[in-house]
């Protein structure tokens, strides 16, 4: 059964270009790690307000969803940009979702 993997991070509107950058060295690291590639999207509209960034990505498995996530937390470059936007957050939670086939 798919699930998706969610990190919603909200940040402060007057450090947009600087968590921007951050998270393009995400993406990068994403690349680099040969990790599953997730999307960034932002809030048009909708709950969440526009300085959010929301990355998801699907996998076929539950466990596919938590083996990323112990690659990301046990990744030191990970952690080291982490640290660096963590400082930026407003609100940051992560979220799984089961696929439902109906």
């Amino acid at each position: 059964m798919a699930h998706v993997l969610r990190f919603v991070q909200r940040f402060r509107p007057a450090d947009e270009r600087a968590f921007l950058a951050l998270e393009a060295q995400f993406a990068a690291l994403e690349r680099k790690k040969g990790w599953p590639r997730g999307r960034r999207m932002r809030p048009y509209a909708g709950r969440e307000p526009v300085h959010t960034l929301v990355w998801e990505c699907e996998f076929e498995s539950l466990a596919g969803a938590q083996a990323a996530l112990a690659r990301m937390a046990g990744d030191p470059g990970h952690e080291k940009l982490l640290k660096k936007q963590v400082p930026y957050f407003l609100d940051a939670y992560t979220e799984i979702y089961v696929v439902l086939d109906l």
